[in-house]
């Protein structure tokens, strides 16, 4: 997907444009600067072009203040990512020398800006927001986010801008396997490791990799395309912020592949950025590894590996269904399991069941344990089939699909896994009401 960015000063609305756009309340919204401390992300396809939408925490050319210089590196590296940006200001505040000192930034980058005058809610503002054109923009997009007014004219100029999505020219029989994870961690090494030979530079400084690289090979007897994600860019004292910035290449891997190795470093355990990549591989659909690396490194006793064990399960709750692989990509410890783990979970993630089977399933369900009471009824379900794979996903005809509780749907989806496996991959069940 393309990427768009919203920057600007802190407090200029670009959270609640960031909601507007995405048609749902996700980025924490206060009157106040400084809420939105790290970079957002989101996909939004609601329009003809889909692209990945970042909000930032704003951008203070001028401040010393610590909080509000991070924030000023994480919109850098937020532009630097972005094919399109859409410059923030507030109308009530009128033009002010950080809004010159944004504009003058932007004006490094060989990129389109669209320049956005926030909190447009009359026509007093609308003719005061002229003096943001001596800041050079042919154009101005006054907008109110919190009212939702401009905001569609200025989501018709961004579509005008965004890359068509290239055709889906890749074989429909090959696995894409991504490499994704916090920087350093040891993914350009084990990506060498998997292929037998030195295809990405490894180096125990973070950011190494510049840019994602694929890699076509053949196991046994199959196809796949190897996507190493580390592209991490390093600009000076930007790289103080190398792990949050790591979350936008593993989206860019993850928007081509299948299956999704997450690579945890095993001495420094589970950090909340690798709960964030992961968490971005299911929203996604796709299948899971979790790969623990530099396992050679860590003490261990007859109970190391069992514990550690128990803290990924504590960690990754709705990663349950993901296989787990200790290694080192150093002395090659278990690096070979890697790939027939990647096998199976691929045959899992274009796996079909028969509708007959499904059925079967559904009624001993429903024997086990009742659907739910909803409105003084019970909930009869008519017949399930499966709609797609990649990830696997089946519609279930119910009288009342509302009525379907979040525990039994829970329920339902582990007696699909009890049946038919599906270890490694999601598993997507959606409810619909039978027409009468």
């Amino acid at each position: 997907m393309s990427v768009v960015a919203i920057v600007g000063r802190p407090n200029v609305g670009k959270s609640t444009l960031f909601n507007r756009i995405l048609g749902q309340r996700k980025a924490i919204v206060e009157d106040f600067p400084g809420v939105t401390r790290d970079r957002h992300y989101a996909e939004v396809t609601r329009f003809e072009k889909p692209f990945t939408l970042i909000d930032t925490g704003g951008f203070e050319p001028v401040s010393e203040d610590r909080l509000l210089i991070q924030m000023r590196e994480q919109s850098q590296l937020a532009v630097e990512e972005a094919d399109v940006i859409l410059f923030v200001m507030d109308a009530r505040e009128g033009l002010t020398p950080s809004d010159a000192e944004v504009a003058s930034m932007l004006r490094r980058f060989t990129k389109p800006v669209l320049y956005v005058v926030n909190k447009v809610d009359g026509d007093n503002l609308e003719a005061a927001a002229g003096e943001f054109y001596s800041l050079g923009a042919d154009e101005l997009h006054t907008v109110s986010a919190e009212h939702g007014r401009g905001v569609p004219d200025l989501v018709d100029s961004v579509m005008a801008l965004l890359p068509e999505a290239p055709a889906n020219v890749e074989g429909q029989d090959e696995v894409r396997l991504a490499v994704i994870g916090r920087p350093n961690v040891g993914k350009s090494s084990l990506v060498n490791r998997l292929l037998g030979y030195e295809r990405v530079v490894a180096n125990p400084l973070a950011g190494t990799t510049r840019d994602s690289v694929d890699t076509p090979f053949t196991y046994n007897q199959k196809r796949y395309v190897l996507i190493d994600t580390a592209g991490i860019r390093r600009k000076g004292r930007v790289s103080q912020k190398l792990e949050k910035f790591s979350v936008i290449q593993a989206l860019k891997g993850m928007d081509r592949a299948h299956v999704v190795l997450v690579v945890i470093d095993a001495e420094e355990g589970v950090t909340d950025q690798d709960m964030t990549v992961a968490g971005y591989a299911y929203e996604k659909g796709r299948a899971v590894i979790l790969v623990v690396n530099k396992w050679d490194t860590v003490e261990k006793d007859n109970s190391t590996m069992k514990n550690y064990l128990d803290k990924l399960k504590v960690s990754f709750k709705f990663l349950a269904f993901a296989p787990v692989l200790f290694v080192s990509a150093l002395t090659g410890q278990r690096v070979a399991k890697i790939m027939a783990e990647v096998e199976k979970v691929a045959a899992e993630f274009n796996k079909r069941i028969p509708t007959p089977g499904l059925n079967k399933i559904l009624a001993e369900a429903e024997k086990s344990h009742q659907p739910p009471v909803y409105q003084g009824k019970r909930l009869k379900f008519f017949y399930m089939t499966q709609v797609s794979t990649r990830p696997p996903t089946f519609v279930v005809f119910v009288n009342k699909a509302e009525g379907v509780h979040f525990s039994y749907q829970r329920y339902l989806i582990n007696k699909l896994r009890e049946a038919f496996g599906f270890e490694g991959v999601p598993v997507r069940v959606l409810y619909k009401d039978r027409e009468r």
